[in-house]
């Protein structure tokens, strides 16, 4: 293996990866969610069912008022390029979506900011990881140093190990912990109609990516170091 050629890949892929990984984690769209108040009050000529709209990261969950189709191609444009000009934001781990009447008074409610704490802890290691990996590979470059190459490619593949574990839990979040159904139901009870739609965000469909490319960064580099080891004994 040309070192050359390993370390310009193991440096594309790992800048790629720090890059989109930043985009995705940084970024608010994680969790979209749409709300329709389908009421009997709302079912005469000429009323509009109220849509209350919600996009969720790891740091900022924000929802407003809508007037949007059911098409999923008016969903994707609207998340896109039609978004409300003023929005309702607060802190996403002190009022994780859905919310129930009595959420700040709910054990459910407390295990959900404890389980995001956790989440968020997850994510800030990956970056900090991912970020010295990436100043530890710029060091290691001028003077060819295989522990550099090989703490560098230990950090990318850390970070990708963190990243995925922030990612299977955001999973779990949207299909178990956050516990939709429950709140749909509750919702149902004063608006026989209501309707809730969860989807996964941009942002959460980046985050793979990021992951694959600070893996595949990781292994080069460590390659790198190994190669550089052969070559010096």
């Amino acid at each position: 293996m040309k070192l050359s050629i390993g370390i310009f890949f193991g440096g594309f892929f790992g800048a790629l990866g720090i890059l989109v990984l930043l985009v995705a984690f940084g970024s608010d769209y994680w969790l979209l969610a749409r709300e329709i108040e389908k009421c009997s009050k709302n079912q005469t000529d000429g009323v509009v069912d109220p849509v209350l709209l919600h996009h969720e990261g790891f740091f900022w969950r924000c929802w407003f008022n809508g007037d949007i189709g059911t098409d999923n191609n008016t969903m994707k444009a609207f998340w896109i390029t039609n978004q409300a000009a003023t929005k309702n934001c607060t802190h996403a781990y002190l009022s994780p979506f859905p919310r129930s009447r009595d959420d700040h008074n709910s054990t459910a409610y407390h295990s959900a900011v404890v389980y995001r704490g956790f989440w968020n802890i997850f994510m800030l290691l990956g970056v900090v990881t991912v970020v010295a990996g990436g100043f530890i590979i710029i060091c290691a470059a001028p003077f060819v140093n295989y522990r550099l190459y090989k703490a560098g490619g230990g950090l990318f593949i850390t970070a990708g190990i963190f990243f995925t574990f922030v990612v299977v839990m955001h999973v779990i979040w949207v299909q178990s912990v956050s516990d939709v159904r429950s709140y749909q139901d509750m919702k149902q009870e004063d608006c026989p109609g209501y309707t809730v739609d969860i989807r996964y965000g941009w942002s959460f469909m980046l985050a793979p990516f990021g992951i694959f490319f600070s893996l595949l960064a990781g292994m080069l580099f460590l390659l790198v170091g190994h190669t550089i080891v052969v070559h010096t004994k």
